[in-house]
């Protein structure tokens, strides 16, 4: 991914842009260079990027942003109907941007071609969408569409019969090319498909199991095993066992009952209760003890050891796959030690050769002052502020033109980059004044 930008999208009313394109002020021995497709001069590209600033002023939601961008493409075609209103978060706090359409765009080098695609919608339709390809160096278009009417340039005319009969006004063209595995098409799709995955506290259960369910697949699973042990969490072995019968039985009649009662079926139901894992199983981490190694249940584990562990299985299928994966509060109940192993797994080409990349966001002042030859560079930093109409912006830290010796820790802290809660011990006092009295 070289860039992502979005406006009217959750808390960001204007134009927000991340950017993972180097700057002169990298890290040595980070960005990465690619030479897309008919291009003389490389493309120098960040392995990861650090979002930092006050609770609530965005950080979240730029990553959710990202996520719901993904979310349209994959899902606005299976799951709607002629009619089915479009499912967007734009700007609440601002009643124009109620009605004012929502835009994202995307571009990335896929298959060594550089790709830009992106997209407008409201509640009720999609206002716009393209997509525009490199392969000779040259601009070409992929296809343009502005309501209902699509053009397609002259390599992708064929997919346009295809595809016209079964194009809704509320469902991405993309959408469609990927439901019904329309080529080339199809092969942006799949890049959404497997990348900007957000890892935040509400799938770590899932995300856990994920991780459980790769340790009986030969070298992967030696791997998680390994990762979980170098944690130094006393952790020898991570495993699905099948639920009870009597339990996966009763769990299927409810799952059934509620179908029924909604008089539909749920738009990613349960597989039916076997001896499989998954849902139906029941997750046991095991420990090492003087007389053998014993399962616990993750209701006996610290936060810390499951948020590990729910990271490992994300972080090794990006960089297997040379994907982009999104993670929410990186920080939290984690060491910093174990953190800054995180970011030094995507930062170091020996650990990464595929080029996967790490977009996260953090409360831990301390990311921003690594002292690792794989520590976040300059332009590796962003932070986002809130302002007073609920707006909220993202700027990188090379605005300020740091230098390299510059303690971006200490500025930081005393607010000389902005994103930090402008909150005072007097403050707090006036607020409990009333329980004093």
């Amino acid at each position: 991914m070289l860039s992502f930008t979005a406006e009217n999208a959750r808390s960001y009313r204007d134009e927000v842009h991340l950017s993972l394109l180097a700057t002169r002020l990298s890290a040595d021995r980070v960005p990465r260079s690619l030479v897309p497709a008919g291009m003389s001069k490389p493309v120098r590209v960040l392995p990861a990027a650090g979002i930092f600033g006050a609770n609530a002023s965005g950080k979240t939601t730029i990553l959710r942003a990202m996520a719901d961008m993904r979310s349209l493409v994959i899902t606005s075609f299976r799951q709607g109907s002629r009619g089915t209103p479009v499912l967007r978060r734009p700007f609440l706090l601002d009643p124009d941007c109620r009605v004012r359409p929502t835009r994202f765009e995307l571009d990335l080098v896929l298959k060594g071609v550089r790709w830009i695609y992106g997209f407008k919608l409201d509640d009720e339709r999609v206002r716009e969408e393209y997509a525009y390809h490199w392969p000779r160096g040259r601009q070409a278009l992929v296809f343009n569409r502005d309501d209902d009417k699509v053009a397609y340039g002259a390599s992708f005319r064929a997919a346009d019969r295809a595809l016209r009969r079964l194009l809704r006004s509320n469902a991405l063209l993309l959408s469609v090319a990927g439901a019904t595995d329309n080529r080339p098409l199809s092969a942006l799709f799949d890049w959404f498909r497997s990348n900007l995955l957000l890892a935040e506290s509400e799938n770590r259960l899932a995300r856990t199991f994920v991780t459980a369910q790769m340790v009986d697949t030969g070298e992967l699973g030696k791997r998680v095993i390994g990762l979980l042990k170098a944690a130094d969490l006393g952790i020898t072995s991570l495993e699905v066992k099948p639920m009870d019968a009597k339990e996966a039985e009763r769990l299927g009649r409810l799952i059934r009952f509620l179908q029924d009662a909604d008089d539909q079926e749920l738009p990613h139901p349960p597989k039916p209760p076997d001896e499989s894992a998954g849902p139906f199983g029941q997750l046991s981490l095991s420990h090492a003890g003087a007389s053998g190694d014993m399962g616990f249940g993750p209701e006996d584990e610290s936060q810390g050891t499951l948020v590990w562990a729910s990271l490992i299985g994300p972080m090794l299928g990006a960089l297997d796959e040379g994907a982009v994966v999104l993670v929410d509060e990186l920080d939290a109940s984690l060491h910093p030690h174990l953190v800054e192993s995180i970011i030094s797994m995507f930062q170091d080409p020996r650990t990464n050769p595929k080029n996967a990349q790490l977009v996260f966001n953090s409360h831990d002042g301390n990311i921003l002052q690594g002292d690792t030859d794989w520590a976040l560079g300059r332009d590796q930093i962003w932070f986002t502020e809130k302002y007073l109409d609920g707006d909220t912006k993202l700027y990188p830290l090379h605005d300020f033109s740091p230098r390299r010796d510059d303690d971006i820790h200490g500025r930081y802290f005393r607010g000389r980059y902005g994103a930090v809660p402008v909150v005072g011990d007097a403050t707090i006092r006036r607020a409990l004044a009333p329980i004093n009295e």
